[in-house]
């Protein structure tokens, strides 16, 4: 296995490599967790952790690519939604960041410091290691719009930004969140990897935040 391993062409970052193993951890959390499991996961799992391991990709050996790409890019991640409560108390609900780990399933918890700086600790994909940062509200129109972004030395840098718009007699949201994965450029190339998996946990908290704030539940 080690000889086989040594004669393939490296061609994926060792950020990305980590990125990979994480991923594919992920994934194959998920797909044997289920009540039905899922054999497509399981192979994507496989992948990506023989690109973790070996550090070759078949992709990029199609597209000619041989060596690793670490050029910066920032990810983001833009979603919609619409629900079934008044904007005001939808706004009041989410303005209470202590609130977001009720919904948000990979975030452990978040601690208000005071009125605009929080502690944020979350999961990594797989639950293999948690993150932790301040993060700080740097945006605000009450009903409207709540901006944050971390602040400097944080693990991980994000900023992003809901707005709350009326829909009828419910709310329309739309959300934006700007990442880079920790490490700096390096950390990038791996953000871009993993940012289906991201994306995916991003959306399945929408999906919690709807049927929860939907309940007849007092806040």
């Amino acid at each position: 296995m080690r000889n086989f391993l040594r004669h393939l062409n490296t061609n994926v970052s060792d950020a990305e490599r980590g990125a990979s193993f994480l991923a594919g951890a992920y994934f194959l959390y998920d797909a044997l967790g289920k009540e039905k499991k899922s054999g497509i996961e399981a192979v994507i799992a496989g992948y990506l952790l023989y690109r973790g391991i070996s550090g070759n990709c078949f992709l990029y050996n199609a597209i000619g690519k041989t060596k690793p790409d670490n050029r910066s890019r920032n990810v983001n991640i833009q979603l919609s939604l619409v629900v079934d409560k008044p904007r005001e108390e939808v706004y009041n609900f989410w303005r209470n960041l202590e609130n977001l780990p009720l919904f948000m399933e990979h975030l452990e918890s978040v601690e208000s410091l005071n009125d605009s700086i929080s502690v944020w600790e979350a999961h990594l994909p797989g639950h293999v290691g948690t993150l932790r940062w301040k993060s700080e509200i740097v945006k605000e129109r009450p009903f409207a719009l709540l901006g944050w972004q971390s602040l400097p030395g944080s693990s991980i840098e994000n900023a992003g930004k809901v707005e709350f718009r009326d829909a009828g007699e419910g709310t329309e949201l739309h959300i934006v969140i700007s990442y880079h994965a920790p490490g700096g450029i390096p950390g990038e190339s791996a953000a871009r990897l993993l940012n289906p998996v991201f994306e995916d946990m991003v959306e399945e908290d929408v999906r919690h935040f709807k049927w929860f704030i939907e309940r007849d539940y007092n806040f």
